[in-house]
């Protein structure tokens, strides 16, 4: 009988990445996470984001700030005419 195995388990430190990329102290471990899943469930329902075909959101903490990487195949949806789009999501999740 065959095991079942989560693809992404599997593959991960392989030959794909993590969601996310920060290291946190153990008591601030959880807010930070539940923090991460608000972030990405507030891209996926943006209108601004709807169309864009988004196929991973990275976020990356660092001391002072946090990147957030949106991996899409429609750009010009998420950015907007001359950024305005981009300026409005930034100002949403602050």
């Amino acid at each position: 009988m065959g095991q079942k195995v989560h693809p992404i388990g599997l593959r991960l430190g392989i030959n794909k990445t993590w969601q996310s990329r920060w290291y946190a102290d153990p008591r601030e471990y959880a807010d930070l996470l539940h923090e991460d899943l608000k972030i990405r469930k507030m891209i996926s329902t943006m209108p601004e984001c709807k169309n864009a075909d988004i196929a991973e959101v990275e976020i990356i903490r660092h001391p002072q700030r946090v990147t957030i990487v949106i991996h899409t195949a429609r750009p010009g949806v998420i950015i907007g005419v001359k950024g305005a789009n981009i300026e409005k999501i930034g100002a949403e999740i602050q």
